[in-house]
């Protein structure tokens, strides 16, 4: 049985994720699949405990309820708010992008 919330993804965190992985079929094709099951890991672990995300960038950025995960072995985090019914899957991004400007903060 599955606890938790479902997430889902806006068509940013779908572009950012589809961006992502282009990139690394493009310059690292050995590690571009594992890169998709990074994703979906990351993407569980927030469905199974929505709390555990940090929230130190909705604290900084000033956005209620904005959790950050971050992807094992890539530099990327996931960005979410939990709703009622679901996680709000925002964006994608890599942890050296300016993220204020990506979050529209």
């Amino acid at each position: 049985m599955k606890c938790g919330k479902p997430a889902r993804l806006r068509r940013t965190a779908l572009a950012d994720l589809r961006d992502a992985h282009a990139y690394y079929l493009r310059t690292a094709p050995h590690v571009a699949d594992d890169f998709l099951v990074q994703a979906m890991e990351a993407q569980r672990s927030i469905e199974s405990h929505p709390g555990a995300g940090s929230a130190r960038y909705g604290q900084l950025l000033d956005i209620p309820g904005l959790r950050c995960w971050p992807l094992n072995r890539f530099p990327h985090l996931i960005f979410y708010v939990e709703r009622d019914d679901h996680l709000d899957v925002l964006r994608l991004l890599h942890q050296s992008r300016d993220i204020a400007a990506e979050l529209g903060a």
